[in-house]
């Protein structure tokens, strides 16, 4: 009896420790202005705020920074992380992947819209289809970051679907800010870069570069740029957390919004740049640049790499790759 008894004592004992552990959520960001919200955040302890409002008292909240989607998707699936973010192809390839698993992975929301370029020093290169044999394009990831697959889209454009694969072979994976060194050095083989503000920017600040493409030209407007993910099998173990995350990402774009300036100033000091406060606060309300939730144009994205065969799983609306919290939503 003795035994028995000590034996349920042991147990509520775990019981008990199991329901006082803290929860816990790991959010991914990349090397780029794209995710001002994530700074916000991350500052104002928006998550743990909200989480309080719902009863969460506590929550353990962890920030890690990556290069490009494949790193991202890849801590998502090996539980590194729990909310990835980057841009549309990145989402798109794992939910593709992830389709009808228990680890299903779908939009959280968007965070912006907003065009990313083509930089060149190379003085020959006047369109896309100047690019020669001995050219050389910097994007984060080869053939799967949102850059690459920008790219991809422009040559099919120019040189026709059949032909959307033509610059590949001119990629390198790098980030954004080794890009941007090796652009402005002069010296490096990398001699254009398909980057993110406000790494864009800074190097259209020496005379000797010029944009060869803009997104938004490929895209025929505006677009969502980065946006948030993570799988089904975290948001339906933690409701509460994943409400409170929204809320959070809701009140971060309200105070991004209000004060571009001020958001700027929290990407310098987060980011430890040496640009010039006025040049970021500039980029921050450039006249293409939109800090959104909603989703823009992302079944543009789909149905392109539906079509050239990088996805595998065809997508009848946006709707089917996010959560149904954005769904009331005027995406696309």
């Amino acid at each position: 009896m003795r035994r028995i008894f000590a034996s349920a004592i042991a147990l509520l004992g775990l019981a008990a420790t199991a329901s006082a552990q803290v929860p816990e959520i790991k959010l991914a960001k990349q090397f780029s202005m794209g995710y001002l919200q994530l700074n916000v955040m991350e500052r104002d302890k928006l998550i743990e705020k909200h989480a309080r409002l719902f009863g969460l008292p506590e929550v353990k909240v962890s920030w890690l920074t990556f290069n490009g989607p494949a790193a991202v998707n890849d801590a998502l699936l090996s539980g590194n992380i729990d909310i990835a973010s980057g841009g549309v192809p990145g989402l798109l390839v794992l939910w593709a992947k992830t389709k009808g698993t228990p680890q299903e992975v779908r939009g959280i929301t968007a965070l912006s819209s907003q065009p990313f370029l083509l930089n060149s020093r190379n003085p020959d290169v006047k369109t896309i289809k100047d690019f020669k044999d001995s050219d050389r394009i910097a994007v984060p990831a080869v053939k799967v970051s949102v850059q690459a697959i920008m790219l991809q889209m422009a040559a099919a454009k120019a040189f026709g679907d059949k032909e959307f694969s033509k610059l590949d072979t001119l990629t390198v994976s790098m980030s954004p800010p080794d890009a941007t060194l090796a652009l402005l050095g002069g010296k490096s083989e990398v001699n254009s870069a398909f980057s993110v503000p406000p790494f864009q920017y800074q190097q259209l600040e020496n005379a000797a570069v010029h944009t060869v493409v803009n997104s938004y030209d490929v895209m025929g407007g505006s677009h969502t740029f980065t946006l948030a993910w993570t799988s089904a099998k975290f948001r339906d173990a933690n409701p509460v957390l994943y409400k409170a995350l929204i809320a959070a990402l809701k009140e971060a774009t309200d105070i991004v919004n209000k004060d571009k300036t001020a958001a700027s100033a929290l990407w310098i000091s987060d980011s430890n740049s040496k640009l010039a406060p006025e040049m970021v606060a500039k980029i921050v309300a450039g006249p293409q640049v939109n800090w959104t939730l909603v989703p823009e144009a992302t079944m543009t994205f789909a149905d392109f790499m539906t079509n050239v065969g990088t996805l595998k799983v065809k997508a009848t609306s946006w709707k089917d790759y996010f959560f149904p919290e954005v769904h009331d939503l005027k995406g696309s």
